[in-house]
């Protein structure tokens, strides 16, 4: 990768970016104004994600085979839905255009020691979206403990993840490079492509640099593409057009 730069990493990071919207007051207008937003002079983010009501909306906005690809959340926030429920939730999902979805695993469930929660809810998911990019989401800032962040890690991936996601970005903590760290290893050491990536409180261009240098440093060189990594964020597109527009960009909040 040997990004050098802060609008060399900028640059990168925009390809990687899930722009997000998952506010309480999001509307169709909100929607239209995301789609917008992912299109840059410089070019695209990876995709939208947004709540599964919008789904529709922003498939008929993009179009079929859009570039950017539309992301939606499922089992969201709270991971305490019922499985059929979720697997209801995400085949309307994808029948409403989605290409990509990111499920809470109960991770109340988890913590409690209950193992075969996550494996049955991933499971279920993973087989009612088959050709959908599945993104599983642990909520590691409510798992708090290293060893529940690894076993999370490990029951996704072998249920069939196709990424693992730090976080909701509803909760009091969410991403941390302690946490990333936790799970690029799970990655690595499973052995599979499985992608990673970190969502909620990622709003500079150099906070995503230290994540982009701890997934490399964890997965090896040129590892790092919109199909094994992406950002989860709202806001980092701002600071990514300033510094591609030759603003400096504001200092990380991250680190250990």
């Amino acid at each position: 990768m040997e990004l050098q730069s802060p609008r060399e990493v900028a640059f990168f990071a925009l390809s990687l970016l899930d722009l997000t919207n998952l506010r309480d007051d999001c509307d169709n207008a909100a929607i239209e104004n995301l789609c917008l937003r992912a299109q840059t002079s410089y070019g695209n983010t990876a995709a939208i994600c947004i709540w599964p009501r919008f789904v529709a909306h922003a498939r008929a906005i993009l179009g079929e085979g859009h570039a950017v690809r539309i992301a939606t959340v499922v089992n969201f926030p709270s991971g305490d839905l019922p499985v059929a429920t979720v697997v209801e939730e995400t085949a309307k999902a994808v029948a409403d255009g989605a290409d990509e979805i990111d499920l809470v695993i109960p991770y109340r469930k988890l913590i409690a020691g209950d193992e075969a929660a996550v494996t049955e809810m991933v499971e279920a998911v993973r087989a009612a979206c088959p050709n959908a990019c599945l993104k599983v989401i642990l909520e590691t800032g409510e798992l708090k403990d290293a060893a529940l962040v690894r076993r999370g890690s490990e029951l996704a991936i072998a249920a069939g993840a196709d990424f693992i996601k730090t976080s909701t970005g509803k909760v009091g903590v969410n991403a941390t490079l302690e946490a990333a760290d936790l799970m690029l290893q799970a990655i690595r050491d499973s052995k599979k492509r499985v992608g990673f990536k970190p969502a909620g409180g990622i709003g500079t261009v150099a906070d995503a640099d230290l994540y982009l240098r701890l997934a490399e440093t964890i997965m090896g060189p040129n590892w790092i593409m919109p199909s094994t990594f992406r950002f989860g964020a709202s806001s980092l597109l701002d600071d990514i057009l300033g510094v591609l527009g030759g603003a400096p960009s504001a200092r990380a909040s991250a680190g250990y």
